[in-house]
């Protein structure tokens, strides 16, 4: 039976600290293919780290960011609003998770295979794996579950070098529909190996069992199932 064993990893950005979860299966000394997982707006939770070990329990060593910073973890949605919009469409999104994934490749707690790392990400989190991945970063892929995908603009002229999934659900309403067309333009203008996939059925939120806010952010476990199974097809194909 595996051994997914959870512990703090603590990295800094500038002057300031970060506390992510690393998780890994502590039976395993050969490298394994690393994934940094931005979480939801609630930051790096028990939830978040439970999810974690359902993937890393499949051959991943796993790096739950820290988006806000240390001892910045909130307690209600109009907290966790405050903190992400801190965040989001500015250059810490991108630093962060550029150091976030640093810190999981040079961490010494579970070999990684350093040549093979993805980003992932949950809602507000979806946005920041694909921002990384728009900032030229050195990964395989990046997947989206229900983020937003719009972006800041800010690297135009950088070379997409992952592989792109995009895990929608078609009656999101946080997500705009335009924002479908418009991120299969920029995709398609860089000529980047990307796919978006659209739930029939699934509105935001829908990988999260806690999430239900019917018709606005609610759990759909059938949808969930196929969106995993999607993000663990791409992972094999550029791992």
């Amino acid at each position: 039976m595996s051994n997914i064993h959870s512990t703090s990893l603590s990295y800094t950005v500038g002057n300031d600290t970060f506390d992510g979860i690393l998780i890994y299966n502590a039976d395993i000394n050969a490298p394994q293919p690393g994934i940094v997982i931005a979480p939801n707006w609630m930051g790096a939770t028990e939830d978040a780290a439970e999810q974690a070990k359902a993937i890393a329990a499949k051959g991943y060593v796993v790096l739950v960011a820290d988006l806000y910073g240390q001892g910045k973890r909130p307690t209600s949605g109009d907290e966790a609003g405050a903190m992400m919009m801190e965040v989001k469409d500015k250059p810490a999104e991108v630093t962060r998770m550029q150091a976030a994934l640093t810190a999981l490749r040079t961490q010494r707690s579970a070999p990684v295979q350093t040549d093979k790392v993805a980003a992932i990400g949950f809602c507000f989190g979806g946005h920041c794996a694909l921002e990384l991945a728009r900032s030229g970063a050195d990964i395989k892929a990046a997947v989206s579950f229900h983020g937003t995908l719009d972006t800041q603009g800010a690297y135009n002229g950088n070379t997409i070098n992952a592989s792109l999934l995009v895990l929608d659900g078609a009656a999101d309403p946080l997500v705009p529909r335009e924002q479908l067309a418009a991120f299969a333009s920029e995709m398609n203008s860089k000529s980047v190996d990307w796919q978006l996939v659209s739930f029939a059925g699934a509105v935001h939120s829908f990988t999260d069992p806690k999430a239900n806010n019917t018709g606005v952010a609610q759990y759909h476990p059938e949808v969930t199932q196929r969106a995993f199974k999607r993000m663990y097809q791409l992972l094999d194909e550029v791992f």
